[in-house]
C-alpha cells in the first residue's frame, strides 16, 4: 500500500476540482483528508481510487473486457483494469474490499463477494501460469454504483484446462459444467478444483448474480438455483470473462 501524502492542491489537480470542493468534501465527510500542522494531507492511493471510479462510472465495463477477449489482436488495457500478475490482483481486491464494505445493505456479504472474486481471480492465475495463449494477467474492474465486478482473461479456457485431468471432454459446455460441480483432483491439504464450486456454493445462497462465459458456453446463476443453466453461445471467446451482480 502506497502513504504517500499529497497536499491538497496536488489532489484537487489530480482529481480535477477545485481546493475548495475538497474542503467542503472533508466538512461533509465525502472525500476526508488528513490533518497535519492545521493543513489538509490526502493519502496517494485514495486520490488514485477516486479517480479510478469516476473513470469507471462513465464506462460501460463489461463491454471493454468482452472486446478485449473477443478480438484477434488483443489491445493494450488500460492500467486501471490490467492485473499482468497475481500480486497485482491480490492488492486490487483488498482495495475493492475496503471500497465494497461502505456500500449500504451488503454488510453481510460484502466479505463473501471479495471472497469469490479473488477465488475467480486466483483461478485464472492459477490454471494459465506459465501458459498464457498471448497476454498474461487479468482484466478486473467494477462499479459500485451499478453494482457490478468483471473478470476476464485471454488464457487457455476451461475446456483446454480440465482436458489435461479429462481427455474425454468435448465440449466448453461440459467442461463447463465439470468445473462448477466435480472436484477434479486432489492435492493435499485442499481439494484441487474446489474453487468454482465454492463460487457456486456462495451465489446460490446469497442476493448475487454470475454470468460465466468461457469458449462458446455460457452460465448464469443467481440465488436458489439448484441446477446449473449452461448454453451454447455463437460468439467463441478466448480465455474467459465474469460478471457479478450484487
Amino acid at each position: 500500500m502506497n502513504l504517500k501524502l499529497i497536499a491538497i492542491g496536488e489532489a484537487a489537480r489530480k482529481m480535477n476540482v477545485s481546493i475548495d470542493t475538497l474542503r467542503r468534501w472533508d466538512k461533509t465527510g465525502r472525500f476526508v483528508a488528513i490533518r497535519k500542522s492545521g493543513k489538509r494531507f490526502y493519502r496517494e492511493d485514495d486520490v488514485e481510487d477516486f479517480i479510478r471510479r469516476i473513470d469507471i462510472a462513465t464506462s460501460d465495463i463489461y463491454k471493454i473486457a468482452q472486446e478485449w477477449v473477443l478480438s484477434v489482436k488483443p489491445t493494450e488495457l488500460e492500467e486501471i483494469f490490467y492485473c499482468p500478475n497475481s500480486l497485482v490482483f491480490q492488492s486490487q481486491v483488498m482495495k475493492f474490499e475496503k471500497n465494497l464494505a461502505q456500500v449500504v445493505g451488503i454488510e453481510n456479504t460484502f466479505p463473501l463477494i471479495s471472497a469469490i472474486v479473488g477465488e475467480i481471480g486466483n483461478n485464472s492465475f492459477d490454471h494459465n501460469l506459465g501458459s498464457w495463449v498471448d497476454v498474461p494477467g487479468i482484466f478486473f474492474g467494477y462499479d459500485l454504483e451499478k453494482r457490478e465486478v468483471v473478470l476476464a482473461d485471454r488464457g487457455q479456457g476451461i475446456l483446454k484446462t480440465l482436458k489435461r485431468v479429462r481427455p474425454k471432454l468435448d465440449s466448453d459446455e461440459e467442461a463447463l459444467r465439470v468445473a462448477f460441480s466435480e472436484i477434479v483432483s486432489g492435492r493435499a491439504p485442499e481439494a484441487r478444483g474446489n474453487g468454482l464450486k465454492f463460487v457456486k456454493s456462495v451465489v446460490v445462497n446469497n442476493e448475487i448474480k454470475l454470468l460465466f462465459k468461457t469458449g462458446s458456453a455460457k452460465l448464469n446463476l443467481k440465488k436458489g438455483d439448484r441446477g446449473l443453466d449452461i448454453k451454447k453461445e455463437k460468439d467463441h471467446i478466448q480465455g474467459c470473462i465474469i460478471l457479478i451482480n450484487f
